[in-house]
């Protein structure tokens, strides 16, 4: 335990950041599944409003720390990636 009132002030700050952390990763994780759920489906404004809405996700996370930005920019272009590959498949 914290000994000194900065420590359990900082203590008191990094419980409050890990909640936000943890809230933001798990909607980013919902919203890359839901993403790469509708790469399968053959309906392609859904899959192209699933990817706008996750990229939004991710870009939020790495906007406020909670992911680095190049971590984000990699994930985006996977799915754009793959996005790419599905459509040529239907195509």
């Amino acid at each position: 335990m914290a000994n000194t009132k900065s420590a359990e002030k900082r203590h008191r700050q990094s419980l409050k950041r890990r909640a936000r952390n943890v809230t933001v990763r798990g909607e980013v994780k919902t919203a890359v599944k839901s993403a790469r759920e509708a790469l399968g489906s053959k309906d392609g404004a859904k899959m192209t409003d699933a990817i706008k809405s996750a990229a939004k996700a991710l870009n939020k996370a790495a906007t406020k720390g909670v992911l680095h930005k190049r971590t984000a920019s990699r994930r985006i272009s996977r799915l754009a990636k793959a996005a790419t590959k599905a459509a040529r498949a239907q195509a």
